[in-house]
């Protein structure tokens, strides 16, 4: 079977590492850059993302280049602790949850798909433009023209569009979508360099209902100057409010945790819209589906974006390996990932978890003495239970065997 990727962002490039395993397939990852540098801030991937992860043979690498964590906390701007949890194998996982850089990340998954598919996959500078599906099966793919100006086209028996929040094959399934969906949120992201804080090993989610600060390690080992690479995010909810960035939070607190020092090179951050997509009714069509954001781009709440797209992966590589015709397997990724995927999307919109921040601000916006005094200890285990059982991170389920177990064959080139 010949399967072309369109993306070779995180999702893309597992779900060629997982259908190396899943059967003689030609795989071809067709990325629109002209080369893939390490670019992005942090991610976090969650224990169940981790489980397959190490099914490919590479969560080990990625142990030894991101931040073990066990810990998350919710803080009001007075630093003031909402909730706090441990994660990870503290919260009795098998597996770490691991912070890392995106583009150290997708390097080392670059590294074991040209280990093993051949030393030129991906194909960079290939950016796909469209599709056509072909009578009795199997696809044509557009390309952006190459040096020369002139037009490309391939044909596939199955095309994967994992080509970001912009995608193009999915806007081929959906001409009329339109734009990504924005709420008026502006994000600022950066990593400084700082001390350790909350024991080094610590996730911080703080938030006045306006503002939010989103703080955690990529390394756990201080370096000789005794900082480790901090990785943040401001948010502001709407372009409405008069306090400016990096003002309006700077003077946050939270046990040793101080907003300034990680803001003093604040000048030099990017800043962002938020952008989601609405829930989609349907994935694949015919020999054409949708993987990771290019299915589901969401809000970032409850860090969980880059785990799921592991998760498409893996999913997709099973079904495909579960069924001999290539738009049965799709219609079965579609029935097992879309549901799941379309509750998350409304569930990080709603600020998943952190809604809880907004939550005790509205009770208690000057702060409060207990926590006990202003939500039901109940209230906030039931809101952080129940979204880890609907990312599927919760230990029961992250313990339990992978469902995408495939077939082991050698690693050799195509």
């Amino acid at each position: 079977m010949n399967i072309v990727i369109a993306g070779a962002g995180i999702g893309g490039l597992v779900a060629a590492l997982s259908l190396r395993s899943a059967g003689p397939h030609r795989i071809e990852v067709l990325e629109a850059v002209p080369e893939i540098r390490p670019m992005g801030a942090g991610v976090n991937l969650l224990p169940n993302a981790v489980r397959e992860l190490a099914a490919l043979g590479v969560a080990e690498t990625l142990s030894g280049i991101g931040a073990d964590l066990t810990e998350l906390g919710y803080y009001n701007h007075l630093g003031q602790t909402i909730w706090r949890e441990p994660r990870g194998r503290a919260a009795g996982c098998r597996w770490p949850q691991l912070a890392v850089h995106r583009g150290a990340l997708q390097q080392v998954l670059v590294a074991a798909v040209r280990d093993r598919l051949g030393s030129t996959v991906p194909t960079t500078g290939a950016r796909v433009t469209g599709f056509t599906p072909r009578p009795g099966g199997g696809v044509d793919i557009d390309l952006a023209p190459g040096p020369d100006g002139a037009p490309r086209r391939i044909a596939a028996d199955v095309l994967i569009g994992a080509d970001g929040i912009r995608s193009a094959v999915r806007r081929g399934l959906y001409p009329g979508e339109g734009d990504p969906r924005a709420d008026g949120t502006t994000v600022w992201r950066g990593i400084t360099r700082a001390a350790p804080f909350h024991g080094g090993r610590a996730m911080a989610v703080l938030g006045d209902g306006r503002w939010k600060a989103v703080v955690y390690p990529l390394a756990t080992t201080p370096g000789a100057d005794g900082l480790v690479p901090v990785n943040w995010a401001v948010s502001r909810a709407s372009a409405e409010e008069t306090d400016r960035f990096p003002a309006a939070v700077a003077d946050w607190r939270c046990g040793d945790l101080r907003m300034d020092a990680l803001l003093r090179d604040a000048a030099k951050a990017g800043s962002f819209p938020l952008l989601d997509r609405d829930p989609l009714p349907r994935w694949s069509f015919g020999s054409v589906t949708l993987l990771g954001d290019a299915a589901h781009a969401m809000a970032p709440m409850g860090s969980n974006a880059t785990t799921q797209a592991v998760l498409d992966g893996r999913s997709l590589a099973h079904a495909l390996a579960g069924h001999a015709d290539p738009e049965t397997a799709l219609a079965a990724y579609d029935r097992e990932r879309r549901p799941r995927m379309n509750h998350l999307q409304l569930l990080n919109r709603a600020k998943g978890p952190e809604l809880v921040i907004d939550l005790v601000q509205a009770r208690a916006p000057r702060g409060f003495r207990r926590i006990e005094d202003v939500v039901d200890a109940t209230r906030l285990a039931q809101v952080a239970d129940g979204y880890a059982r609907a990312a599927g991170f919760d230990a029961d389920t992250a313990n339990a065997p992978s469902p995408y177990g495939l077939p082991r064959r050698p690693p050799a080139a195509a």
